[in-house]
C-alpha cells in the first residue's frame, strides 16, 4: 500500500488516496445500530493507537441527529511544545468545506437571490463559456454537482496556495509539499484568479481548462468550479462569501471558533501541520478558500454534522425542509453498485456539493498539505463520524494508524 505525502485536493489527486482507502468506511458503518456504545473503550483504544506516533495529532467524533455523542483529540497539536491535540484544536479541513457552499447556495435561493438552474453568466461580471460548446449554458447546478466541464488542470496547484510568511518559502520541506506556493505579494484575489482562469481574455485561459463534454453530462470533480459557485453567490447576493457563510451558517450554529482566515480565529489554537517525519509544514491559505479553506475544530464541526443530519431528517434549522431535500437529492443518473458493496466512493453520486457512496453514506472527505478530514453519516443508522488528522498521509501511516482508527471506531460502536 502506498500513498504519496502530497494530499488530495483535486479529483486527480483524491483518487490516489481513495484507491488506498477502498472499503475503510465499511469498518466504520457496518454495525452502528446501537446508541449505547462503549465510548470509554473507544477512548482507550484510540489513545493506544495515537502512541504509534506516525500521525502527530488527530481527532475523532461520533455524532447523531440528537447531538455529539463522543469527541476527543489525541497526540499533539504542537509536538515541540508538547501541546496536545484536543477537540478544540483548529485546523483547515480541505474539501469538506465545499459542503458549506451547498448550504449557502440553498440559502441564497430561499432568499430569492438566485436559482440553481440560473445560467452562471446571469450573475457573473465576466463571461464563462465552454469553448467546445459555446451554445451550451453552464448552470449553477452544474457547478454544484461537478458537471460544469470546468477542469482544475495543473494551474490549480500552481496558483491556489500561498504562505503567510514569505520566509517559509526558503524551507526545504516546501519542495516536498506538492503545491507551488505563492506569497502574500504574488497571490491574486479570488475574483482575479477566476477571471484569469476562465474568462477568454484571462492570462491563464486555455481551452484545456474545460472538458470537451457537454455541460451537465459528466461528473468531473473541480475545485475551480466550486470556487466559481461561491463567487456566483457573492455577485448574486452582494455579500462576500466568507461574510455570507458566517451570517447564515457559522453564527446560527454558534461555531464561534471557526472561520475562513487566520484573522477570524484564535490562531494560537491552530494545530501545527506535519509530514510523517515530524517536520512542520509552513502555515498556508488558499486563494480559492471556499473550496477547501474552512478553519474549524472537532467541537464546532460536530455541531455542523449534527445540523446536516437533522436537515436530512427534516428537522434542520439553517434551511427549510424543501431546501434540505434538494441539497440531499441525488442529482446524477443512477449507477450500478460495484460488486463490492462496501467500496468507499463519495463521487458515486452527488447532491448539492454533497457526496453519496455506493453503500448509501452521505458526506465528504478532504485533503490538503498536512491534513485529512472525513465527515460522513449513515441515514439508515442515524449515526455519523468525523476524523481530522494534522499529518500528511503515507502508506505506512494509513496501514499502521489510520486503518486501526477506523477499526477501533467500528469495534467499539457495535458492542
Amino acid at each position: 500500500m502506498s500513498i504519496a505525502i502530497r494530499q488530495p485536493h483535486s479529483k486527480r489527486e483524491t483518487m490516489t488516496i481513495k484507491n488506498t482507502l477502498l472499503g475503510l468506511f465499511s469498518f466504520c458503518f457496518i454495525l452502528l445500530s446501537g446508541q449505547s456504545q462503549n465510548y470509554e473503550s473507544l477512548d482507550e483504544e484510540l489513545a493506544e493507537i495515537s502512541k504509534i506516533g506516525l500521525l502527530k495529532g488527530f481527532g475523532v467524533a461520533v455524532v447523531s441527529s440528537d447531538g455529539t455523542l463522543f469527541a476527543k483529540g489525541y497526540g499533539h497539536s504542537d509536538v515541540e511544545k508538547n501541546i496536545p491535540y484536543t477537540e478544540h484544536s483548529i485546523q483547515n479541513i480541505g474539501s469538506v468545506s465545499k459542503t458549506l457552499i451547498g448550504i449557502a447556495l440553498m440559502k441564497a435561493q430561499e432568499m430569492g437571490k438566485l436559482k440553481l438552474d440560473d445560467p452562471i453568466n446571469k450573475h457573473l461580471d465576466f463571461e464563462v463559456v465552454n469553448p467546445y460548446h459555446p451554445e451550451q449554458r453552464i448552470l449553477i447546478r452544474h457547478l454544484a454537482t461537478h458537471t460544469s466541464t470546468i477542469l482544475d488542470t495543473d494551474l490549480y496547484d500552481k496558483k491556489a496556495y500561498y504562505v503567510l510568511n514569505e520566509e517559509d518559502l526558503k524551507l526545504e520541506i516546501v519542495q516536498d509539499i506538492g503545491e507551488e506556493l505563492q506569497t502574500l505579494t504574488t497571490k491574486v484575489s479570488m475574483a482575479d484568479y477566476l477571471k484569469n482562469f476562465l474568462a477568454k481574455d484571462g492570462i491563464w485561459y486555455k481551452k484545456k481548462n474545460f472538458s470537451k463534454k457537454n455541460p451537465g453530462k459528466k461528473y468531473e470533480y473541480s475545485n475551480v468550479a466550486a470556487t466559481l459557485a461561491a463567487y456566483v453567490l457573492e455577485k448574486a447576493t452582494g455579500v462576500p462569501y466568507d461574510e455570507f457563510t458566517a451570517n447564515h451558517i457559522l453564527e446560527p450554529l454558534k461555531m464561534t471558533t471557526s472561520g475562513w482566515s487566520f484573522d477570524t480565529i484564535d490562531a494560537a489554537k491552530h494545530t501545527k501541520l506535519y509530514v510523517q517525519s515530524g517536520e512542520e509544514i509552513p502555515r498556508y491559505a488558499l486563494v480559492t478558500y471556499p473550496d477547501g479553506g474552512l478553519l474549524t475544530n472537532l467541537y464546532d464541526f460536530s455541531t455542523y454534522l449534527n445540523e446536516l443530519m437533522k436537515g436530512y431528517f427534516g428537522e434542520g434549522t439553517l434551511l427549510s425542509e424543501a431546501s434540505y431535500k434538494e441539497l440531499f437529492t441525488e442529482q446524477l443518473p443512477q449507477q450500478k453498485v460495484p460488486k463490492n458493496p462496501n467500496s468507499y466512493d463519495e463521487e458515486f453520486n452527488s447532491g448539492i456539493f454533497m457526496g453519496f457512496t455506493p453503500i448509501g453514506l452521505v458526506g465528504h472527505s478532504g485533503g490538503d498539505p498536512g491534513i485529512s478530514t472525513f465527515m460522513f453519516f449513515d441515514p439508515e443508522l442515524k449515526l455519523g463520524h468525523i476524523i481530522m488528522v494534522n499529518t500528511a498521509l503515507t502508506g505506512e501511516s494509513v496501514e499502521k494508524q489510520l486503518i486501526p482508527i477506523f477499526k477501533a471506531v467500528n469495534k467499539n460502536l457495535k458492542e
